[in-house]
């Protein structure tokens, strides 16, 4: 099985192991098998220039087991049920972070060597010069991890090289931003005592921090702690779409000068103008967030981020199979072989390098 283009895409973002996990969603897919459901399985990958992408394990509320709430809900409402804090219950935490963490460890077990949970960047260049799918282990919010990071520890030496502090709720590390809209990051308190250590072990260790779903001032205790690029894996441009999941312009600027990246999000609610959930909305806006920040902080600092099989994405791109319809609508406005080779996959090639230990 061939890809359809010669140029490789890297993901900043899917909740694809969630999907498969959740008998709601889409569990009992085959991820090798093509599927009218969800955005993502292995033979739609190829289909869509997909070399692979961070593969978030994310721990919903117990009550979502059986009936999800939408990922990305619809950001004109209020708190959601899913801001709330998780259940205190660690044993639930800890039971589902392993039984979806051993979901991506087994699907790597039976491709039959078509998917490899990568570790290094070597491995990941050579999974996209060879067409096997490479797969980045991330832990989006880090209720996992205990106070003590001996969690951190042991879940590093599996595999685990991205690390999201919070989701849209706050945790013993940080706190998230609201779906709310419109609305300014700028909510809550920032790192906790416990998150600051956290950031500092994740430097030593080599994974990668994600500011996602961060409030705005758990980001700037981030940039000041980190040593690392600031790297923010699924959001968009604040000063286009003011949802408080995007990012302000001085936001972007900080980003811009560690050498870091954004991954534009598809959710429609977070690239409209006016937030709205309306999947009637045109490749054009995704690219109007990659211009904005091409323009303001250089091509080197923006990439995909998508969210497939957590978000609404556009009617247009459908699922990843619609990944060459977004390169060559950029093409037409502009953006030359360098500059999709850059977005498609060389930023984040170099801003792990910078970042893996």
């Amino acid at each position: 099985m061939t890809m359809t283009t010669t140029l490789p895409i890297f993901d900043g973002h899917n909740d694809t192991l969630l999907n498969l996990y959740l008998p709601a969603r889409g569990g009992g897919r085959s991820f090798f098998t093509r599927s009218e459901q969800g955005h993502v399985d292995l033979p739609r990958a190829r289909e869509g220039g997909f070399g692979g992408g961070f593969f978030a394990v994310f721990v919903p509320p117990e009550s979502a087991m059986e009936e999800p709430p939408d990922s990305a809900p619809d950001t004109t409402s209020g708190d959601s049920e899913v801001h709330r804090p998780l259940s205190s219950d660690p044993a639930y935490v800890q039971r589902t972070a392993l039984a979806v963490t051993a979901s991506l460890f087994r699907l790597e077990e039976e491709s039959d060597g078509q998917l490899q949970v990568v570790r290094t960047v070597d491995e990941l260049s050579d999974c996209l010069r060879q067409d096997v799918l490479a797969a980045v282990l991330h832990f989006e919010g880090a209720e996992p991890i205990d106070p003590g990071l001996d969690a951190l520890y042991v879940f590093h030496e599996a595999g685990l090289r991205s690390l999201g502090i919070v989701w849209s709720r706050p945790n013993a590390f940080g706190s998230g931003v609201p779906f709310k809209f419109p609305h300014s990051p700028d909510v809550g308190p920032g790192l906790t005592e416990a998150g600051k250590k956290l950031v500092r072990a994740c430097n030593r260790l080599g994974i990668m921090v994600d500011l996602s779903h961060l409030n705005e001032q758990g980001f700037w205790d981030v940039a000041r702690l980190s040593d690392a690029p600031l790297v923010a894996t699924h959001s968009c441009v604040h000063a286009i779409c003011p949802s408080p999941r995007n990012l302000t312009d001085k936001q972007l600027d900080a980003i811009g000068e560690s050498d870091g990246i954004v991954g534009i999000n598809f959710y429609v609610g977070f690239l409209r103008e006016d937030g709205k959930h309306d999947t009637d909305t045109p490749l054009t806006e995704i690219a109007r967030h990659i211009d904005y920040i091409a323009q303001r902080i250089g091509i080197d600092h923006v990439a995909f981020g998508s969210d497939f099989d957590g978000a609404t994405i556009p009617d247009e791109l459908g699922d990843v199979t619609g990944m060459p319809k977004l390169v060559e609508a950029l093409r037409e406005r502009g953006y030359d072989d360098a500059a999709l080779r850059k977005i498609a996959h060389e930023n984040w090639l170099r801003v792990l390098r910078q970042t893996w230990r």
